[in-house]
């Protein structure tokens, strides 16, 4: 049976026939009959088989899916270049300087960088476990404005596969409208990696989307959320939020300074109220 999966395989190889969908779907149940057949012969199956049936499993699913268009691909491109970069940001632990801590011990610090500007940390732990945060900020998204003073609305314009959106996010204006009406067009990316989710995004053009008025257009990115359990008590979750954003106009650096990470620290007050509010039916 291996030396005919293998010319099947090297079949669906060739560019003229990679977009022939039965023959690649033909070739993915093959692959996974062969190695349940080789699982029942050894005593035990090895862990390369368990991972390659896992993969092979994921490539018949993905047959059936939709492809994407050279625009959807760009979207998709860019939540991996979001990620990517926040998650080198949030792996330099130089240079990071405390900008507040609250009794709770909530923890907000930033740090300059020379090409993203002054960027933003937030460092809380949530007594919830993992999935529940993970539903509310990913799941709810666009019920956010419902619990969080600081947001306005946010609409998800377009969704692209299982990871990628494109988001349309208001921010309501600051007491005393120190800073005006912002909104913002951003492609975000969910990605989960064992115990640990990241939620990443950054500013993109969305052409049905164009700039509102009476608000300004403001940019993020990249920017991210890091949800991991707390070791030793895997009912509550460690959340890191990196917020990097340019407000655009004219605002002094220590107002903008101020409103961020004031932002950060009431955005984790309003997730646990958010969290610890009754499960209705």
């Amino acid at each position: 049976m291996l030396p005919a999966t293998s010319k099947l395989c090297a079949a669906i190889s060739y560019r003229h026939l990679r977009n022939m969908t039965g023959l690649r779907r033909q070739a993915a149940v093959a692959i996974s009959q062969e190695l349940s057949r080789l699982a029942c012969r050894s005593p035990g199956p090895s862990s390369w088989i368990h991972q390659v049936r896992r993969r092979s499993s994921l490539l018949s699913s993905r047959l059936e899916e939709k492809p994407f268009s050279e625009m959807e691909m760009s979207y998709i491109k860019q939540g991996e270049e979001a990620l990517q970069k926040s998650l080198r940001i949030l792996e330099d632990q130089d240079g990071w300087k405390t900008e507040t801590v609250a009794g709770n011990g909530d923890k907000v610090l930033s740090k300059v960088l020379p090409d993203v500007g002054k960027v933003f940390r937030l460092e809380v732990v949530v007594d919830q476990p993992l999935d529940s945060v993970y539903g509310e900020l990913v799941d709810n998204m666009e019920q956010m404005g419902d619990w969080n003073p600081n947001v306005k609305e946010v609409k998800i314009l377009e969704k692209i596969g299982k990871d990628t959106v494109i988001t349309h996010e208001k921010a309501a204006p600051t007491p005393g409208n120190i800073v005006g009406p912002r909104d913002f067009v951003s492609v975000r990316c969910s990605k989960r990696r064992g115990s640990t989710c990241v939620l990443a995004g950054m500013s993109t053009t969305y052409g049905a989307m164009p700039e509102q008025e009476g608000f300004v257009r403001a940019e993020n990115g990249p920017t991210c959320m890091v949800l991991r359990p707390l070791p030793g008590s895997p009912s509550r979750t460690r959340l890191t939020w990196l917020l990097s954003i340019d407000l655009k106009g004219w605002l002094p650096k220590t107002i903008i300074n101020q409103v961020l990470s004031q932002t950060q620290v009431d955005f984790a007050k309003h997730l646990r109220q958010r969290l610890a509010r009754p499960v209705t039916c």
